[in-house]
């Protein structure tokens, strides 16, 4: 037992040398909720109290890649100042998150709704500030991120994803996007959806893995979509529950029968 509590104990030393999983996910909530005030409960009364709160969540980022010895060699200050002066942009993406979901949704009454309610909404914002991070190569604070929206709303976004505008996730429980696939704009995705590699072998790390989806692709439940080669064409509907690992021409409609797939009523492989 002595030598088991004398390993524990070192992890523990090395456990201290990031912040905790807790404090990263509370500043990025901060963040949002200064973004969207319809998910704080405290009400700011001037521009200044606004401004500073916003200096105060610079100074913990900050704080948060100083104590972390995975940022060792980071530039904190740049990183700060690059993400902030990108949240206006991230601001704008977010929004038209929303407005995507408004349009989509008819059971969706008003933006305030969605940006109460929906985790389709949480998630796709937590991943636009984690992506933020992850392109300016921050360690693992941007995982640390989706994996905790992961955990609060059952959709899984790799933060290396590349996902355009106008994002709509509907319902969204175990949706999984990996961590190269491409996604453009006016892409609606339902629950269950798995846009996911054929080989998790570490020998295929750091290689196109995961598919791409065009502008203006819809896809249903339970798809399925595997490959770093596989293409689905723009204004493409996939069916529930179809599983693709090849292309798709644009305006191409895939829907699932047992035991086949089938494109415009014809028989595909």
């Amino acid at each position: 037992m002595e030598e088991f509590y004398r390993q524990l104990f070192e992890r523990q030393q090395q456990a201290h040398d990031m912040p905790s999983n807790v404090r990263i996910w509370e500043w990025a909530r901060d963040v949002f909720r200064l973004l969207f005030p319809e998910r704080n409960a405290k009400k700011l009364l001037t521009l200044d109290a606004l401004k500073a709160s916003f200096g105060l969540l610079q100074n913990e980022l900050f704080d948060l890649l100083l104590s972390s010895r995975d940022c060792a060699d980071c530039d904190h200050a740049l990183i700060v100042e690059h993400f902030f002066a990108r949240l206006p942009e991230l601001y704008d993406l977010m929004m038209e998150d929303a407005t995507a979901i408004l349009k989509g949704d008819p059971a969706a009454r008003n933006l305030s709704e969605v940006i109460r309610t929906y985790p389709g909404f949480l998630a796709s914002c937590m991943y636009r500030m984690a992506n933020q991070l992850w392109l300016d190569q921050v360690p693992l604070i941007p995982r640390i991120l989706t994996e905790y929206a992961h955990e609060r709303t059952g959709i899984d976004i790799h933060p290396g994803a590349s996902i355009g505008r106008h994002l709509h996730i509907d319902h969204g429980t175990g949706l999984v996007i990996g961590e190269t696939a491409i996604i453009g704009d006016y892409v609606k995705l339902y629950q269950g959806v798995t846009l996911g590699a054929l080989s998790v072998d570490k020998l295929f790390a750091g290689q196109r893995r995961h598919p791409v989806i065009e502008d203006h692709v819809i896809i249903y439940a339970g798809a399925t979509i595997l490959g770093g080669e596989t293409v689905i064409g723009h204004h493409s509907v996939i069916g529930g529950n179809v599983w693709l690992t090849s292309s798709v021409a644009p305006y191409t409609t895939v829907y699932h029968k047992p035991n086949t797939e089938f494109v415009h009523g014809k028989s595909i492989q």
